[in-house]
């Protein structure tokens, strides 16, 4: 089996490759998203240390672009359409499989159904130029460093662990989809409950003060989004006529502390409810959203 070719090279390279690019990928994602939000991040798909899209990308570049890795160009090109059209293969399977969206490219520009974009496929073909010249080196010398025994029993031990992860991670994303849902729930009724008060001169202004609100991060944003809601509702009881609003305001005031701590209440629950795995993987992604939230906002747009 190891002596198995694949683009030229046997399996057990390739394996060995995959293990170690995919652990880059974790400490490259989980250096930069817990830089990025002030906080130490576990990313990936998996508990253990790799990002399998990252390692699973890599070997696949450069499988793939090898006959062509001479031209500079050809190598950039091919590393701007191979990375992203593994990416979005990898977004469309994901969604389909876990009903959620794990990234979202909607606020880029030149971006594609918000799976893709231009700016990170451009970014894609200089990292596969750097793959070549820089880190595949790298990679091969390590490699080189223990022996072909070691790299067997490396890779069979990391293999059952990471099929062990991975099936545990599966099952837990299988359940976010599901509390994905109920927080969207959560959020259409309090959408339902604030179009009840007619604060709002409109429909449209509503939907486009709460649409911001709709993808609630997980964690403390999503109490200051509901106290900055909070807020902004009693702010508009203040273009209510003058005796309208003295005899409606500390009853509003009330009335809406009331309600939104309920949604506050439930939208926390169910946050909190799944086992360690579904919230390692909340926390890794902040930003998941249902398949069912998105493609409601790929219509709107």
């Amino acid at each position: 089996m190891w002596e198995l070719q694949i683009g030229g090279e046997d399996l057990y390279h390739i394996f060995n490759w995959l293990i170690i690019y995919s652990f880059l990928g974790w400490v490259w994602e989980s250096c930069y998203v817990s830089v990025k939000q002030k906080k130490l991040v576990n990313r990936g798909f998996v508990t253990g240390p790799v990002c399998t899209i990252y390692g699973f990308g890599a070997v696949s570049v450069y499988l793939i672009l090898k006959p062509v890795s001479g031209n500079l160009l050809w190598l950039y090109l091919g590393g701007v359409v191979v990375p992203t059209i593994l990416e979005y293969v990898t977004a469309v399977l994901m969604e389909n499989i876990f009903h959620t969206s794990w990234w979202d490219y909607s606020h880029n520009k030149y971006n594609f159904q918000g799976r893709v974009c231009l700016g990170a496929s451009l970014g894609w073909g200089i990292f596969s130029v750097i793959l070549f010249y820089g880190f595949q080196p790298v990679v091969d010398r390590i490699v080189a460093l223990y022996s072909v025994s070691v790299g067997k029993l490396l890779v069979t031990v990391a293999s059952f662990l990471y099929a062990v992860d991975f099936g545990m991670s599966f099952m837990s994303a299988m359940q976010i989809g599901e509390k994905l849902r109920n927080m969207d729930a959560v959020i259409d009724e309090l959408y339902e409950y604030m179009q009840s008060t007619r604060l709002f001169k409109s429909t449209e202004e509503l939907k486009e003060r709460i649409g911001a609100y709709r993808g609630l991060e997980l964690g403390t944003e999503m109490r200051r989004r509901f106290e900055a809601r909070m807020d902004a509702m009693i702010a508009f009881g203040g273009e209510l006529p003058l005796a309208e609003r003295k005899a409606k305001q500390e009853e509003l005031k009330a009335q809406i502390e009331e309600r939104i701590a309920g949604f506050k209440s439930r939208y926390e629950q169910i946050k909190g409810h799944g086992n360690l795995f579904t919230r390692r993987i909340t926390n890794a992604y902040p930003h998941m959203k249902s398949k069912t939230q998105v493609l409601r906002e790929r219509r709107n747009k």
